[in-house]
């Protein structure tokens, strides 16, 4: 036997078996007679890199992954990218701005070939990443989702929907990156308490002989310039002389009806709400049921806008302070308050959000969700922990329409042309568009260059929502053998904050297009934090790099450190001692083999009876946490799972169990006993390989 090395060296090992299993393609899973286990990855945005939540995700997956796959069941999880519209979109752009190219002064098909070459260029970089973690993917069936089959998947159910009519065009209030240019589905909308002002300005009553005024507070003084109205409670009775009058939106000198309706609160602010249709949800549904006028100042870039009459071209927030200054020159301040409220943000680029009146195209989502919400409802679909469950059935039970069109040019393009005298046709290609038109006008002269198709692209989690489906080319093909074989799948694992944007829509997405759940079982993972209980983040620098800690601790190091933290649905404290805990544990099962590989087997000598007694001893022990484990992996709780591993091994197979049956100094062991010791070693290998796969 060569010798074995006195320390254990992550990096000769790690790269030498995973090159192996590629080889041998160990991770490789085709349809068979055996019973399937399926994990679909969250496809991570080809913008990123390996940051920790992924480590933790991906390592919670692999563990699952191992061990259906040491259990006799034909394992495949499949990795895949997400094209991440707005992100990707973002970093092209400014790539193409260090280059002196601005995306106005190019075509659209110029654009893409830009996003393309970035896209191959960095877009597979966290995908060889998780590799170095250990990942145990089915590399062969990398999939992206704006790949030929994932691309023609989106447009066909984009198409399938709309037949069905749950999609359609509308003006309605969106939520609006000015940043980005783009609008926003509500769950993209990050809200941040802020500290800000509330601003009580005067509205004169017009034509008041005592020259009474009204105080009306706001935090946005900036979008009086939008005001059509101002709206009282008709039980409020210190309002009632109003009734019929008109007010002056100050400044902007525009005179306004009073409204009364109950949907004001007679003890917020000061009882007058404004009226800014074009600018405030609430608003816009007080001024369709009023009939009132919708005035939208801004630009696109949160710049005011010419039609809003004064301060054109200025910045938003630049106007919020200079309006003050003109309101107080005036007189038309009663007071100003200091103010706590909260602030929509865009998920991706942090901008303030704008509620903005835009035509956008939709989708209805009452009736969609209904199997969904039955599904978690009545278990089929169970969510670890169950806490979750409530936060489903909230979001699900109050859901509104969701916003799928985005102003950008990465991404699916709307498979929507329209015609040249008005109207739309919705088709899967410009072929069967230009059919479905002529057809519409009733006009067999029309071409292709009649019809103008859709600029904006689809919302990304509008591919992803049929991840579990279109990874088999379950939407094209529903009846092809992968799909009948490896869907439903048997667990996601993803992390709580995307329960809505992807968890929610994927259930949706396979009750509506293929009649059944996606997966059985969603493992929910905490946050990532530090030691102070902060997230984790670039800005703050609290983040280690994870490929820095697998340079220092070892995949498997890291592995276990994460993992002995991180209980489901809880958020993890992360510290570098975790990761030396789990470096500690590799050299400590390294030496113990080392130990055992030094003792010299002897067939002629008889076994002792203490060697006798650490035997049957310790298989009551292994017996005892083998069935321990299989009892809390079927629940989820695998942090608890591999604590009882490392106890094993550490308390009862080294602390006690080698030192019963170990040989006297300098003499050979007997052979009995020599063998029942590799034995337990190389189950408890076992055991603890969908933890820590490669020593």
């Amino acid at each position: 036997m060569s010798e074995i090395a006195a320390k254990y060296n992550p990096h000769e090992v790690e790269d030498k078996w995973y090159a192996y299993w590629m080889k041998h393609r160990l991770f490789h899973s085709e349809p068979d007679d055996r019973e399937p286990y399926c994990i679909v990855i969250p496809p991570p945005n080809v913008t990123g890199v390996l940051h920790m939540g992924h480590m933790l995700n991906n390592t919670i997956q692999d563990i699952l992954i191992r061990r259906a796959r040491m259990t006799g069941k034909n394992a495949l999880w499949v990795p895949g990218t997400d094209h991440a519209a707005i992100s990707t979109e973002a970093k092209v752009v400014a790539k193409l701005d260090a280059e002196g190219i601005k995306k106005a002064d190019i075509s659209r098909e110029e654009f893409l070939n830009h996003a393309w070459d970035w896209t191959h260029k960095y877009g597979g970089i966290i995908l060889e990443q998780l590799k170095k973690l250990g990942a145990s993917c089915d590399w062969e069936r990398t999939a992206f989702t704006m790949d030929d089959i994932r691309s023609k998947s989106v447009i066909r159910v984009f198409n399938k929907l709309f037949d069905k009519g749950y999609i359609y065009r509308g003006v309605r209030m969106v939520n609006w990156d000015p940043q980005a240019l783009t609008a926003l589905s509500d769950e993209e909308v990050i809200y941040k308490e802020e500290h800000s002002h509330l601003f009580h300005l005067r509205y004169m009553v017009e034509d008041d002989p005592d020259g009474r005024y009204i105080v009306v507070a706001t935090t946005r003084p900036e979008t009086i310039l939008g005001d059509t109205a101002v709206c009282v409670n008709p039980n409020d009775e210190r309002y009632t002389w109003l009734k019929g009058k008109r007010v002056i939106v100050p400044m902007v000198g525009r005179s306004v009806p009073i409204i009364m309706d109950e949907y004001v609160e007679m003890d917020f602010g000061t009882g007058c709400l404004k009226v800014t249709p074009a600018h405030d949800v609430n608003d816009y549904m007080l001024g369709e049921k009023y009939g009132l006028e919708s005035i939208d100042i801004f630009n696109d870039n949160g710049t005011i806008a010419d039609r809003a009459g004064f301060y054109a071209g200025m910045d938003r927030f630049a106007v919020r302070t200079q309006i003050m200054n003109d309101l107080q020159e005036r007189g038309l301040v009663e007071k100003v308050e200091d103010y706590v409220n909260k602030v929509g943000h865009s998920e991706r680029t942090d901008a303030v959000i704008e509620p903005k009146l835009s035509m956008q195209w939709f989708v209805k989502m009452e009736e969609l969700v209904k199997p969904a919400i039955a599904a978690v409802e009545e278990g089929d679909i169970k969510f670890v922990p169950t806490k979750f469950r409530n936060t489903y059935r909230h979001w699900m039970t109050t859901i509104r329409d969701w916003c799928i069109s985005r102003q950008l040019w990465w991404g699916h393009r709307i498979p929507a042309w329209y015609l040249p005298k008005g109207g739309f046709v919705v088709a899967e290609t410009a072929e069967e568009a230009l059919v479905k038109a002529r057809e519409k006008a009733g006009d067999p002269s029309l071409s292709a260059s009649d019809l103008r198709q859709d600029p904006d692209c689809l919302d990304t989690w509008f591919s992803s929502w049929l991840w579990p489906l279109s990874l088999f080319n379950g939407i094209l093909e529903p009846d092809n053998e992968e799909v009948k074989y490896y869907y439903p799948t048997a667990d996601l694992v993803t992390a709580p904050d995307i329960i809505f944007f992807w968890v929610a829509r994927m259930i949706i997405a396979g009750y509506e297009f293929r009649g059944e759940k996606p997966f059985g079982n969603v493992y929910f993972t905490g946050i990532v934090r530090d030691k102070l209980g902060r997230k984790m983040s670039k800005s703050l620098g609290n983040s280690p790099d994870p490929l820095d800690l697998i340079e220092e601790f070892g995949a498997d190091g890291v592995r276990m450190g994460m993992m002995l933290a991180a209980p489901a649905g809880n958020d993890i404290m992360y510290d570098d001692s975790l990761c030396k805990q789990g470096r500690n544990f590799c050299n400590k099962i390294w030496n113990a083999f080392r130990l055992v590989k030094g003792w010299q087997p002897n067939a002629a000598a008889t076994q002792p009876e203490y060697a006798a007694l650490g035997i049957k001893w310790f298989k009551a022990q292994l017996n005892r946490a083998l069935a321990e484990v299989d009892d809390l992996m079927g629940k989820f709780r695998i942090s608890e799972a591999l604590m009882a591993v490392y106890r094993l091994f550490c308390d009862e197979f080294s602390a006690w169990y080698l030192e019963v049956i170990k040989p006297p100094y300098g003499e050979p062991i007997d052979a009995q006993t020599y063998a029942a010791t590799l034995e337990y070693f190389d189950i408890l290998l076992r055991m603890l390989h969908p933890f820590m796969p490669f020593i």
